[in-house]
């Protein structure tokens, strides 16, 4: 049985761009605030770091939610994707980009679409769908090789151009 990959991003996973790719948007245009490796004992200490590169000024009462989006995200990475993956905080001119990476087994199919709201008792589904309520974008490209979870909070006032 053949895999499907699902694609809504068009970039590559980072570190897995075919060598003399160009690289995207973000990374030519943005300054790079972190790029971390992780596991399950990093988890509060990255969250921390992430909430300390952002200046609360930045995305002012987004600051938080943001954070806790990329809180829920990097938790399915250790929870459900072999334990480890790879954080990039980047800034542009208008948007702060977070890209979360790992080379799990991929997402299944019934979660790679934007969530419904959770039901009251369930198990789970909480993470992608909050980070679904709290950015203004949330891209996946995932397969058997790995997921990147990309997740975007517009500045405030800063018109969108991508």
């Amino acid at each position: 049985m053949e895999e499907t990959v699902e694609h809504k991003t068009l970039r590559p996973a980072p570190g897995r761009e075919p060598s003399g790719a160009v690289p995207s948007y973000r990374e030519t245009d943005g300054t790079r605030l972190l790029d971390r490796v992780f596991g399950h004992e990093d988890i509060t200490a990255l969250r921390h770091e992430v909430l300390q590169r952002l200046e609360r000024g930045l995305l002012g009462d987004r600051l938080d939610g943001f954070v806790l989006a990329v809180n829920e995200v990097i938790t399915n990475v250790v929870l459900h994707a072999g334990g480890s993956g790879r954080l990039v905080l980047s800034c542009t001119a208008g948007a702060v980009w977070c890209t979360v990476t790992d080379s799990g087994p991929g997402i299944p199919e019934r979660f790679r679409r934007p969530p419904a709201v959770p039901g009251a008792f369930e198990d789970g589904g909480r993470g992608i769908w909050l980070a679904y309520q709290l950015c203004d974008e949330v891209t996946m490209a995932t397969g058997p090789i790995g997921t990147t979870i990309g997740l975007r909070v517009d500045l405030p006032g800063a018109a969108r151009d991508v």
